[in-house]
Order: structure tokens, then C-alpha cells, then sequence
């Protein structure tokens, strides 16, 4: 059999970690796992040029990506600062889509689904980018439906990630579904990282606070729900907490944030129950008062639309135990 070919494409701009968390892994994945056939990694790039990453440095790619035809196992578009003007090459998205079709997965890391979404692939399909960037993908591929909350989303052949280290645990799921659970868990330890975070993870909010608002009125709002979630926090209480009309209040934070103050609040009671099931063995009903949900209930439907499954799940999922060690370990540790 031939090895598994893994092909990244990389331009001017992509940033490094996208690239190396993916090639990395894959790399190691061979090593450890001594596989025959195992992955033939290589970077493409338009005219076989090397690239100049986000960091300056620069990367010397192995294959041409208009010359390079299939059949591919994985297509993977790595992102980075220079995600527009890739996207907005005709030739690259060009040949990209060609690719995708000689390809049995497709994928991209962080910004590189704003490459993807030009070819098209992903119209119709739920997809992940870092989230600082989410909006402007929404915003100029109205027919993707981009959810910025995943660390990486799996539809079919089609795979996004997050951003920049996301790249790593698409990249141990990938390794999972080709060889079995026992070498991903081999892997992430080698890489001293999470044995594998879960796709439905919050990629920011839970773990990652957010930019504080420029506007001062809307970081006294904001500071004010964190503070406060277990109360009240209609937009008019809110509002009257910061000294302005419930108009205004929303104007400020569709401007500053993206979001009215009602929708920026069950996310922020969202983010910190999630934390809550992630950190401590509180049960559900205290969760769901602690972060102003009205009943557990209440908690479970916010996590279902947020994170696509039920608290409970979340809490098993963020909680992966590690694989058991050598008794002669345990002993020791004991």
C-alpha cells in the first residue's frame, strides 16, 4: 500500500504553527506508531515558491501546487494574515477546488476557511475559524454557516479548525480515525499536549477572555455582567447599571462587540458554567443558579444550542481521563 499523502498548502502569510501543528503531527504519528505504509507529508505552494510565514520566516515547500494532481488522502489549507489575499487568488482557489476533488478529507486551520469558502466547499456547511476572524467569514460567505465557538468542526470529508493549535487536535483526530485511539493518546503525550481536546470545546470564551471593549460604557456593561450573572441583567437593568437608555446600550454593543446585550449575556452565563462543569463537581442545579440560569433545564437548552450537546456531556468530554499507566506507576504515584 502507499503511505497516506498529506498535503498542505501554504502561501505567503500562512502562519507557522497552522503548518507545523498539522505536519508535526503526522510526523510523529509515523514514528511512534512505525508505520508501513504510514503519511507522506508535503507542503504545496503556488509555483513551488517557498513562503514567507506571519513569523518571517521562510518555509521551502516540496511540491508545486498547480502541477501537484491525486489521489490525496488529506487537503489541509493552513491560514495566517495573508487568508484574503490567497482567497482572493483565482489560480489558488482554483486549484485548491480541484484538489478537494481528488481528495478523500479536506480541511483547514484557523483563517485558511476563508480559502476553502471561496472555492465553495464549504456553502451549505457549518464551519470554525479563530474567532477574532469569524465575523468577517460570516459576513463575506453569506452561504456558510460559521460558528466560531467549536475548536473544530467535522462535517463529512470536510473538516475546519479553530485556529493556530486546533490545527493539533483535528490533526490527533485524523490520526484516530486512520489508526485507532491507542496512537492518538501515543502521540499527544509525546507532544506533551491535551490527549485530545474535543471538537464541541469552546475554542475562546471558556478558556481565553476576550479584548475588553474600547468604549467605556460598553466595558462598564461588560464588567457589570461578569460580575453579576446570577442577577438580573435584562437589557433595562442593564442599562440603568451603566447610566444610558436601553437603546443606546444596544447600539453600543452591536457596534462594539456584534452582539445586543441580551444575546452577550447568555453567552458570558454560557462560558462561565462551562467552566463551572469543567473545574468543579457542582451539580447542575447549582451551576445553573451560580450563572443565572432559572433551572437546570434552562442550563441544559443554552449548552444543546451553544455546544451542541447537553451539559452532562460537556462536562464527561472536557474531562477525558487518561489512559491508564502501568500499575508500577500508579503504585509509585500512590
Amino acid at each position: 500500500m502507499e503511505p497516506r499523502h498529506i498535503v498542505m498548502v501554504g502561501y505567503d502569510g500562512a502562519e507557522l504553527l497552522d503548518i507545523a501543528c498539522v505536519t508535526s503531527t503526522f510526523g510523529l504519528a509515523n514514528a511512534i506508531g512505525q508505520l508501513h505504509p504510514g503519511y507522506r507529508v508535503s507542503l504545496a505552494t503556488p509555483g513551488g515558491q517557498p513562503i514567507r510565514c506571519d513569523s518571517g520566516l521562510v518555509v521551502q515547500a516540496q511540491l508545486t501546487l498547480e502541477r501537484l494532481t491525486g489521489p490525496i488522502d488529506t487537503l489541509i489549507v493552513s491560514g495566517g494574515f495573508g487568508h484574503e489575499v490567497a482567497a482572493d487568488n483565482a489560480l489558488v482557489v482554483a486549484h485548491v477546488r480541484r484538489l478537494a476533488r481528488e481528495s478523500r478529507r479536506v480541511a483547514s486551520v484557523c483563517t485558511g476557511a476563508t480559502v476553502l469558502a471561496a472555492t465553495g466547499l464549504l456553502d451549505g456547511h457549518r464551519a470554525t475559524t479563530h474567532w477574532r476572524f469569524a465575523p468577517r467569514l460570516a459576513s463575506r460567505y453569506r452561504d456558510v454557516h460559521v460558528d466560531s465557538a467549536p475548536i473544530f468542526i467535522r462535517e463529512g470529508r470536510m473538516a475546519t479548525a479553530a485556529g493556530v493549535t486546533s490545527g493539533l487536535d483535528l490533526t490527533l483526530a485524523f490520526v484516530e480515525e486512520d489508526h485507532g485511539p491507542e496512537l492518538s493518546r501515543q502521540v499527544a503525550r509525546d507532544l506533551v499536549t491535551y490527549l485530545q481536546r474535543p471538537g464541541n470545546q469552546a475554542q475562546m470564551s471558556v478558556y481565553v477572555a476576550p479584548p475588553a471593549p474600547d468604549n467605556d460604557v460598553v466595558r462598564r456593561a461588560v464588567d457589570h455582567v461578569l460580575s453579576h450573572l446570577d442577577t438580573d441583567l435584562s437589557t433595562a437593568r442593564l442599562a440603568d447599571a451603566v447610566g444610558v437608555s436601553p437603546r443606546h446600550l444596544t447600539r453600543l454593543f452591536l457596534r462594539e462587540l456584534g452582539d445586543p446585550p441580551a444575546r452577550f449575556v447568555r453567552s458570558a452565563r454560557v462560558d462561565a458554567a462551562a467552566r463551572l462543569l469543567d473545574s468543579t463537581d457542582l451539580p447542575m442545579p447549582e451551576v445553573a443558579t451560580r450563572t443565572g440560569f432559572g433551572s437546570a433545564e434552562a442550563l441544559r437548552q443554552a449548552f444543546v444550542a451553544r455546544f451542541r450537546m447537553p451539559p452532562a456531556k460537556f462536562r464527561a468530554v472536557s474531562r477525558r481521563p487518561e489512559p491508564d499507566r502501568p500499575d508500577q506507576d500508579r503504585a509509585m504515584a500512590g
